[in-house]
């Protein structure tokens, strides 16, 4: 019962992603229906067998009104996946400003990376191109679809339509 169902709303597009116990109660009460399911796994009752879901989709249509990821330090980190962007090492990480604010380099999704402190500080105040320093990837701004693939890990072949991965 630990596995998880992705949630998605009326239209089909992704909302979350909760319990296999939550998402059979949603069913259960009608505000839910089963759009995809594990063949090879069932829920038993002492009376009866049920569909393991996989994805649910809400009967009614739950208006979102804030979907956007805000910006944290821990989101940048996650969005980065917790490892430095100039030498891939995973410990001892800050936030670094691609364009350093003294800079005018600003508070932004697309100035922010994770860094480990040694490579935060050989840049300095310089840009990666003036330290020499290379970036892996070039930062972002994430979705929430992002975060809802790094919850839960590895996404199910039958997810990927519903989060634009495939």
């Amino acid at each position: 019962m630990k596995a998880h169902v992705l949630v998605l709303n009326q239209d089909f597009s992704a909302l979350t992603v909760c319990s296999v116990q939550r998402a059979f109660v949603l069913i259960h009460l009608d505000k839910a229906d089963l759009v995809e399911s594990l063949p090879q796994a069932v829920l038993r009752t002492p009376r009866r067998h049920f569909a393991w879901p996989s994805i649910v989709r809400l009967r009614s249509y739950v208006r979102v009104p804030f979907r956007r990821i805000m910006l944290s330090r821990k989101n940048v980190l996650r969005r980065d996946g917790f490892r430095c962007q100039y030498c891939n090492q995973r410990e001892r990480l800050t936030v670094d400003h691609v364009v350093p604010r003294s800079r005018g380099g600003k508070d932004q999704w697309t100035n922010l990376v994770a860094a480990c402190i040694r490579c935060n500080n050989r840049k300095g105040d310089r840009t990666p191109e003036e330290a020499r320093m290379k970036l892996r990837r070039k930062p972002f701004r994430p979705s929430h679809v992002t975060f809802i693939r790094d919850y839960v890990g590895q996404v199910e072949d039958s997810w990927k339509p519903y989060l634009f991965l495939s």
